[in-house]
């Protein structure tokens, strides 16, 4: 039980680093300082989100993940390439950071399927429902750049 639980957080600390690079690389992608405050904030979320996990992990006896995925530089890559070949706009880096919190509602949804512990499980639950509230306010977001445009 302890090990799958462990995985599950592994995972989602994953997804929170992912969160926290791709965030940071949008805030340097972007020269609008809302969404420079908004990315570095959301990194900063993302960065405690998994810190939070990982002090989980450890009490759980297991050896807390510490970084993010193959799949999470190749969505940093692409965040950056699109930047580029999109000429930079900050839609372009609202809909890549929109696409990423979809990733991020996924993992969670999946864990919230998994039998945690209840003390695990109000602490994703919690962290989930900050995964949504970003996302919406990404969404928001991106819809108003895209109706300036």
């Amino acid at each position: 039980m302890a090990d799958k639980v462990i995985d599950v957080l592994n995972d989602l600390i994953e997804v929170s680093k992912n969160g926290e690079k791709g965030f940071e690389a949008a805030a340097g992608d972007t020269k609008n300082p809302e969404l420079q405050a908004l990315f570095s904030a959301r990194a900063r979320d993302c960065a405690s989100g998994a810190a939070e996990l990982q002090t989980v992990v450890t009490r759980l006896g297991g050896k807390p993940e510490d970084s993010g995925t193959v799949a999470g530089a190749v969505h940093r890559g692409w965040v950056n390439l699109k930047a580029a070949v999109a000429g930079r706009t900050d839609l372009a880096i609202l809909e890549e950071c929109e696409r990423g919190e979809d990733v991020a509602k996924a993992e969670y949804t999946k864990a919230l399927k998994e039998t945690l512990p209840e003390d695990v499980r109000v602490i994703v639950e919690r962290q989930y429902q900050g995964v949504l509230r970003n996302h919406d306010q990404i969404r928001d977001l991106r819809d108003r750049f895209k109706a300036s445009t």
